[in-house]
């Protein structure tokens, strides 16, 4: 693509189309984009367009649509072709900085992105010059420059706050030390200036702020690895600003809005964290500015108000507190029982409280707030904080704190007992509290698994919770009745079995509340309390005690996904799979209903899919009443067949990428099920599998190929005889796969289906090609992976085929390449096969080349016989070799490239191991024995001798044990 007017043109067109509401024109303007952004040029058409268009809305489009095509192709993948020229990279690094540094917010912020997207990957190594560049523009003085710089710099080290340490890390951070720290200080300190000089220009302060804000992030990721000794040396500097920072109130930056925070507020809750990390992480060197801290922190949190806005900075607050009493050092600074009682009265107690905004989203924003409550997600609420400094000091105070808390709580709920309907909200406190009090440490899994000895559970369960579960109105007291939920979920580890069998038929009926939230949580503890496990390894809760409210949990867990905002609840979704999975055979009767729903459901879902989780649990929903119900009658998988082809038909028409790998899986599930042939409705499809475009997409590779290998297992014959021009398709397929380091694994298991399931006769013409390819494949790229894949195929080739086969196919190719692939790649490699099946199949192939190949006895493959049965013996007897060469970059098969729906494998389509050889063969060791006894009848005292001259003593005695083993003797 040239760099034209006319070019710029069409793409303006196709850029505007792409924000059409309508499909029919979005769609095909998307596909178009999709198909040019391989062409060169086309990212520099995107800059291009975003610089000089003089259509804004065209700016901020070419804006996002070029930071997705950096974060979709920038990433330079083994095996994956290079999406960008290395022209186009170089000209994008080189103007990228200076495009977003003079370019409007709204368009700097999507350019920032790019930049750290490029960074993770180049920089420092192939963009040295990135932090210097940056730098210089520290002195233009012009503060939109500046923070379009500090906003760069903190998206390219934000991530040091997560990476494990290495010495790349470590390096690279000295390098942005060496270069980045001084400037940032002197910064630090004439921007604080500047905010005098300026005390009274309110616009000249909101964008001083915003660069002290982004300043003060930048110093967390700088501090977090480790306190680098610039920081330490300048400690006085930054704490003594920080500090002074906390304690500031200018009149001018306070706002009216109650819900936003504002840039003071922004800035003092990172200070907090700031204080926070060196409290935690560096408390010797930081002790001397300690007290000052807590001070003002402490000052902070007595006159903040109960506002929204002040959310970040209150929470951040506490957590600050949290962090230190939690210290041994500091312990002496919470001693005092009036201390602890200030903190509990004045920090606790009112930000346990449920505000009118926590209502407002309880009942307008219920997805937030599930979010924010069941998931603790990472917008850290006040409640959060609190439970938090309540664990806190309870580390060193917990019978004081459990003694405050117990007085706090009791007269709560003498509150509420006064008058419920108006003092509701003091027994939600009080919850709250009993909650965090008894919580010592809780997982996902099991919930609280550690509790206050000092608080009696069980006693609170009955007095305070069960009641609020057993008033006959559900839709009374939401909030109370959410609360009563989540404590059954959360201390699930902790109450006794019959107080749970107590509540579930509660939580069934709870799943009719009005309230979202409510009927989430229903949804979300029975889930939970489905997966406990109970003595000998099975379900806490069985199918037996659930009988009586089978058919009321389904009804009502059906019912629910039709209340308002729950038609795709992920929790309602995920509970409708765990009844499956516990219930088992107890939902058949069920099924011929539900499938119904389920599929109308999925045909709904799939025009427009939004919700992964909720999606992913449809199709475990679906796999678990396919498995089920066919477990016990395999006849109907057909009305299984019948209700789902339909829906996947238009799925796979109007290829809808995220749902393809679920109906592959559960299309596999359905053939596997069927006896031996396969359906005409399956072989129309097969020509559509075999579609290169689909296996573009690397999520869809692990699925397709179980497909394939579902069809070769089912009808290998059938293919062969009606559908034999598919045949190259199909070894189309290996061969693409076979090339790439990452899939290459995928492509054997297509190859030894192929191998196992189809007529010889149909493949005779193909199979010196395929071994042709993997020798290509072996010289280009040999990794441990293939070497163990290939030793799997070739000796599954000699049990289907023979042994004299196995060696005519290697000479063909190339005289004696038989013999140099048994020296150079069976015997030294055999040993780091692993899997019982996969050692089978070796063990058996190599006993037929032993035993049953001639040119291994007379001709000079001869000397390769005893140390081929040493490697055997070595295969039986040794423990198996997992090293990898040093220099073989350790190739991680999940790793996809791109945000492409990566493949999300069906825990209920799981498919069990298969093992070609079966039964024919029991005891591969016996076998060995009775084959050499076979073979040393037929040349008698060739086997012994060869034996007696080369082979181990060790290895000898082991292959002694066999022969006693099978009762047969060498002659």
């Amino acid at each position: 693509m040239e760099l034209n007017d006319a070019n710029l043109q069409t793409l303006t067109e196709f850029l505007r189309k792409t924000l059409d509401p309508d499909p029919a024109v979005r769609r095909p303007a998307e596909k178009f984009l999709e198909s040019v952004e391989g062409n060169q040029n086309y990212p520099l058409l995107l800059l291009t367009l975003l610089e000089k268009s003089q259509d804004n809305v065209i700016r901020v489009c070419a804006a996002v649509t070029f930071k997705n095509y950096i974060k979709r192709n920038w990433r330079i993948v083994e095996d994956e072709p290079n999406k960008i020229s290395d022209a186009d990279r170089t000209a994008i690094k080189a103007n990228i900085v200076n495009l977003m540094l003079s370019s409007p917010e709204q368009i700097q912020k999507q350019l920032s992105d790019a930049i750290s997207i490029i960074g993770r990957e180049d920089f420092p190594q192939k963009w040295p010059d990135l932090l210097t560049e940056m730098v210089t523009r520290f002195r233009s003085g012009d503060f939109h420059i500046i923070n379009g710089v500090l906003r760069t710099a903190h998206s390219l080290f934000k991530r040091y706050r997560h990476e494990f340490k290495s010495n790349e890390l470590w390096s690279e951070i000295k390098l942005v030390l060496d270069t980045f720290a001084l400037p940032l200080t002197e910064l630090f300190k004439a921007t604080i200036e500047l905010c005098q000089t300026h005390a009274t220009d309110v616009n000249a302060l909101k964008v001083l702020f915003s660069s002290l804000t982004l300043i003060s992030k930048l110093f967390y990721s700088l501090n977090f690895q480790d306190l680098p000794e610039f920081f330490e040396d300048n400690m006085e500097t930054w704490m003594t600003n920080f500090h002074g920072l906390l304690t500031l109130d200018n009149k001018l930056l306070q706002t009216d809005d109650e819900e936003e925070a504002g840039l003071l507020e922004l800035l003092k809750s990172q200070i907090c964290d700031n204080a926070a990390l060196y409290a935690q992480k560096y408390d010797e060197e930081f002790q001397p500015y300690l007290p000052r801290f807590v001070t003002a922190i402490w000052n902070l949190l007595v006159s903040t108000g109960q506002e929204v806005k002040y959310d970040l900075l209150v929470s951040n607050a506490i957590q600050f507190l949290a962090s230190v009493c939690e210290r041994p050092h500091y312990k002496h600074l919470f001693e005092d029982q009036n201390t602890l009682t200030s903190i509990c009265e004045k920090v606790i107690v009112p930000n346990m409280e449920f505000r009118s905004a926590d209502e407002e989203a309880f009942e307008d924003n219920s997805e937030e707030y599930i979010r924010r409550d069941l998931e603790g997600s990472d917008i850290d609420t006040r409640r959060r904080a609190a439970c938090d400094l309540v664990r806190g000091l309870c580390k060193f105070f917990e019978g004081p704190v459990t003694a405050i808390f117990s007085g706090y709580v009791s007269s709560m709920l003498a509150e509420y007992a006064k008058n419920p309907g108006e003092n509701w909200k003091h027994k939600d406190a009080a919850i709250y509290l009993v909650t965090s009090l008894a919580s010592k440490a809780q997982t996902q899994k099991h919930g609280i698994t550690q509790a206050n000895e000092l608080v009696n559970l069980t006693e609170f369960f009955v007095n305070h919770i069960l009641p609020d579960l057993k008033s006959a109105n559900v839709n009374e007291f939401p909030v109370l009745k959410a609360d009563a939920i989540k404590y059954v979920m959360i201390f699930r580890s902790q109450l006794p079995k019959e107080q749970l069998l107590q509540a579930v038929p509660l939580l069934i009926s709870h799943l009719q509340a009005e309230s979202t939230v409510e009927h989430t949580y229903a949804a979300h503890a029975l889930e939970r309390l489905f997966t406990m496990r109970g003595p000998n390894n099975t379900t806490l809760i069985t199918p037996v005690e659930m009988a009586p409210f089978t058919e009321q949990l389904l009804n009502n867990l059906f019912k629910a996904l039709d209340l308002p905002g729950s038609a795709e609840n992920e929790y309602i979704m995920k509970a409708i799979m765990r009844s499956f999975s516990l219930l088992q055979e107890a939902i058949v009767p069920y099924i011929p209903t539900l499938i119904g729903q389920l599929t109308h459901k999925l045909l709904l879902v799939s025009k427009n899919p939004s919700k992964p989780h909720f999606n992913h649990y449809l199709f475990e929903s679906l796999c678990l009443s396919v498995r089920i119900t066919c477990k016990s009658n395999p006849t109907t998988v057909g009305s299984f067949e019948e209700a789902l082809f339909p829906v996947f038909t238009e799925i796979l028409q109007n290829d809808v990428q995220e749902f393809l790998p679920y109906v592959f899986q559960v299309m596999s599930l359905l053939l596997e099920i069927h006896s031996n042939s396969i359906p005409s409705s399956y072989m129309a499809l097969f020509p559509h599998l075999l579609q290169p475009v689909l296996w573009e997409r690397t999520g869809n590779i692990p699925p397709l190929v179980r497909l394939l290998q579902a069809y070769l297992e089912k009808g290998g014959a059938t293919i062969a005889g009606s559908a034999a021009d598919k045949i190259p398709g199909l070894l189309g397929v290996f061969q693409k796969l076979i090339a790439s380091k990452a899939n290459d694994h995928q492509g054997f298991y297509l190859l030894n289906s192929i191998i196992e399931h189809m007529p010889p006769e149909s493949i005779t013409q193909y199979r010196k090609q395929i071994f042709i390819l993997l020798f290509q494949r072996l010289q280009s790229s040999k990794t441990t992976k293939f070497i163990k894949s290939f030793l799997v195929f070739i000796n599954l080739y000699c049990v289907k085929y023979g042994a004299i086969a196995l060696q005519e196919i290697f000479d063909s190719i190339q005289p004696k390449m038989f013999g140099m692939v048994l020296e150079k790649i069976v015997i030294p490699e055999v040993q780091k096969v692993s899997g019982a099946v996969e050692k089978k199949i070796c063990a058996v192939g190599i006993t037929k080349i032993l035993t049953e190949c001639p040119a291994m006895m007379d001709t000079e493959y001869t000397k390769l016989w005893t140390p081929l049965l040493q490697a055997l013996i070595g295969l039986f007897e040794l423990p198996e070799d997992d090293s990898i060469p040093d220099d073989e970059h350790f190739i991680d098969i999940e790793d996809t490239p791109g945000y492409q729906t990566a493949f999300s494998q069906l825990a209920f389509a799981g498919k069990k191991e298969h093992d070609p050889i079966g039964d024919a063969v029991g005891n591969p060791k016996i076998l060995l024995a009775q084959s050499l006894h076979k073979l040393s009848t037929a040349c008698p005292g060739r086997v012994p001798s060869m034996l007696s001259t080369s082979l181990n003593a060790e290895a000898l005695q082991f292959l002694q044990s066999y022969l006693q083993a099978a009762t047969v003797q060498l002659v």
